[in-house]
């Protein structure tokens, strides 16, 4: 079976470093590279982009970092547009053609990803081509993910059965798949970026101040399912994660068998940090 390039990116290795960027700067700038690439502009349109997202709140607060690029898709709205400038070849990768595609400024309007952009020095409109020239040295993968210290990004060459497969047992996802272009760039815990958490510090009175509690066991519900359940670290800390966006109310039950019960609404359309969660009695533990 033919073997496809792949990217797949860890949103939790992701550290901001910025080498993926500047290495894919240094590849394409004031360099042409026939049938890939012109010449990438020294300023201005980054064809690998990094955007932050910062959940919850201090001290339960974390900060994801998302790689974005050229999909590279298998129904490439651009391709559709290009009337023969753009090819996917039989490797999955996508090239806008540096010669055919002159002029067609309305084809950075066809991703619908944004990251088609318009070199105005060349007049042609650009994207990451996968570092193709590389890969067709002999390069076993692209500056970008040898660049990467944290192995956050990778390339793999695999069938589309070996792919589906991979992303399937690694829960790999892929961006806006309502979208229906089949990406082959896929992402490891974008929960991390996409999704919510809720967290909490459970504490109770001991010897008449409060305390840290360990072992409170945390069940999150909505409406009347158990969504997930988990147990208070040594901090008193317990985090629910990878909850949607969609505004909808939980109902959160905290339980320890020395200090007693406490239960509260969360509606969550973003990440809540619900501060201390007073459990009420510590009577049991100084009687123990």
């Amino acid at each position: 079976m033919m073997k496809k390039w792949n990217l797949v990116i860890d949103v939790a290795r992701c550290e901001n470093c910025h080498n993926c960027v500047l290495a894919t700067k240094d590849e394409y700038m004031d360099n042409r590279f026939p049938g890939y690439s012109a010449s990438h502009p020294r300023h201005g349109n980054e064809w690998i982009r990094i955007d932050r997202k910062v959940r919850g709140a201090v001290p339960l607060v974390d900060s994801a970092y998302l790689v974005s690029l050229c999909n590279h898709c298998d129904d490439a709205p651009c391709i559709k547009a290009a009337g023969g400038a753009i090819r996917k070849r039989e490797d999955g990768i996508v090239l806008i053609d540096p010669e055919l595609a002159k002029g067609k400024k309305d084809l950075v309007n066809a991703c619908p990803y944004g990251h088609i952009h318009w070199n105005e020095e060349e007049t042609l409109p650009q994207t990451w081509p996968f570092d193709a020239h590389l890969l067709d040295s002999g390069w076993t993968e692209p500056r970008c993910a040898q660049a990467c210290p944290t192995e956050a990004i990778k390339a793999f060459k695999l069938s589309d059965a070996e792919m589906a497969s991979k992303a399937q047992s690694e829960q790999l996802q892929v961006l806006q798949p309502e979208l229906g272009t089949k990406p082959r760039v896929y992402y490891k815990n974008l929960h991390r970026f996409n999704k919510a958490f809720i967290g909490g510090s459970v504490v109770a009175p001991i010897a008449g101040r409060d305390e840290c509690i360990e072992g409170a066991k945390a069940s999150l519900k909505r409406s009347t399912t158990l969504v997930a359940e988990a147990y208070t670290d040594q901090f008193g800390d317990f985090k629910f994660d990878n909850l949607p966006l969609d505004g909808a109310s939980y109902t959160l039950a905290i339980d320890h068998p020395m200090f007693g019960s406490s239960e509260l609404s969360v509606t969550v359309s973003e990440s809540v940090y619900l501060g201390e969660i007073h459990l009420p009695d510590g009577k049991a533990l100084r009687s123990a």
